[in-house]
């Protein structure tokens, strides 16, 4: 699913054409989607969109002081903020914006193993796409396709009227 070469791991500036995708727009923006949240929490912790398929998004974060805890590990707190990000950004992909948009309702996070340098890959899969409400699973890995943290998101879709 994210096989995205771990030699090259630039961001995909290219929009990629989906054959079946949830998207709304029918392509993904990897690098804008990036670039977006740039003076956020997901910029803060360094998460870049990498990789994209018709229903899930794949999204790196360093794993480096800034997200560790005291003891040298992956935070558990910034595995939910990379989960909550792909999730979030992939509900938004997945509504017309022009009437809706999509807010975290629920989360929940398994953190199976540590990670304590390099990368982690959180992936984001569209389990269940309804009219008022979508339901996202998030699996984080580290470089070498171990599982970190396994997440479960849910998101609410709610008129523009009510943000």
């Amino acid at each position: 699913m994210h096989a995205v070469a771990r030699q090259d791991l630039s961001i995909k500036t290219r929009d990629l054409p989906l054959t079946t995708p949830i998207w709304h727009a029918g392509t993904v923006d990897l690098a804008a989607i990036t670039a977006n949240g740039a003076a956020t929490m997901p910029g803060f912790l360094g998460i870049e969109f990498i990789e994209a398929g018709p229903d899930w998004l794949t999204a790196r974060m360093p794993v480096n002081a800034r997200v560790h805890q005291p003891f040298g590990r992956l935070h558990g707190g910034a595995s939910v903020v990379l989960a909550e990000t792909v999730a979030s950004v992939g509900a938004s992909l997945a509504v017309d914006n022009s009437h809706s948009v999509a807010v975290g309702m629920e989360i929940n996070a398994n953190h199976i193993r540590p990670a304590r340098d390099g990368f982690v890959y959180a992936t984001g899969r569209c389990e269940s796409r309804g009219r008022t409400s979508q339901v996202w699973t998030v699996r984080i890995v580290d470089g070498e396709d171990k599982l970190v943290c396994l997440s479960r998101v849910t998101m609410a879709v709610i008129s523009n009227e009510r943000k």
